[in-house]
């Protein structure tokens, strides 16, 4: 591993500028290209490792993008901590556009995506109860409460394939079931993290509510979308730029040890 940064961020839609002073860095993976080159610089003096997961011109819709490669990566720079911002909708009339949550659990509804690193010839069964780094998340909500943004404190994010939004029946589904967000991009990024022991948090920013939230009936587009997150691009790079300098270099959280009993040796 090169090792040139411990924290890594994926860019959600829209949000492709994020470092000032970067390198470019091209990365080969057995699982082919990611998704653009990796951008390294520094926050705070620590060093970042920036991949837009959608490409730099968001040429890769949601269902192609290649997961194993951006995430494996980013372990090849050294990365071991992994923040996940995304544009998601709202399944709830209190979770509102223009707000952000930092999700503490996350329902898989895609197929057929590539969604592990473990194909064979040792089985290997990781541990996904709790999705998210239980060290991350309160840093990742003290950052944002710090500077007044509005944070829910958790949230079930629920994953779709894309690259179509939800029918009415759907989403009135979702919200039924009692989970806040829905995006398509959540799984299987954090899963295939965790099945190389990164840590891994995501920050939802809300861009529209779901078509089937009572009350709110237009149907989105994705230039809906565009619009909420370039709107709100500035808070979520203060978030940030918050948050990278209160993650501690040493990790005290059960990421790090995902394997520790997940393998059936022969």
């Amino acid at each position: 591993m090169a090792g040139e940064a411990r924290i890594g961020i994926f860019g959600g839609s829209g949000f492709y500028s994020f470092l000032d002073d970067v390198h470019e860095v091209t990365v080969d993976t057995p699982y082919g290209p990611p998704s653009a080159p990796l951008s390294i610089g520094t926050v705070g003096g620590i060093p970042v490792a920036f991949l837009p997961r959608h490409g730099v011109a968001h040429h890769l819709p949601p269902h192609m993008i290649n997961y194993r490669a951006n995430v494996w990566a980013l372990k090849e720079q050294g990365v071991e901590r992994i923040i996940g911002p995304c544009a998601a909708g709202s399944l709830k009339q209190e979770v509102k556009p223009g707000e952000f949550v930092v999700c503490d659990q996350l329902v898989d509804r895609t197929n057929a995506r590539k969604d592990t690193f473990y194909d064979g010839a040792i089985t290997t069964h990781v541990s996904f109860a709790d999705p998210y780094c239980p060290e991350l998340r309160p840093l990742a909500i003290g950052a944002g409460q710090d500077l007044d943004i509005t944070v829910h404190e958790r949230g079930t994010v629920v994953t779709v394939q894309g690259p179509r939004f939800s029918t009415r029946a759907e989403s009135r589904w979702y919200q039924a079931a009692g989970w806040e967000v829905i995006n398509m991009t959540q799984y299987p990024e954090a899963y295939l993290a965790r099945e190389l022991e990164i840590c891994y948090v995501n920050i939802s920013l809300i861009t529209d509510y779901d078509v089937g939230v009572e009350g709110e009936t237009e149907a989105v587009s994705h230039a809906d979308v565009l619009e909420v997150f370039q709107a709100n691009n500035e808070r979520l790079r203060k978030l940030l730029f918050s948050l990278v300098p209160r993650i501690p270099e040493k990790r005290d959280c059960p990421c790090g040890s995902a394997l520790t009993g997940a393998r059936l040796e022969p």
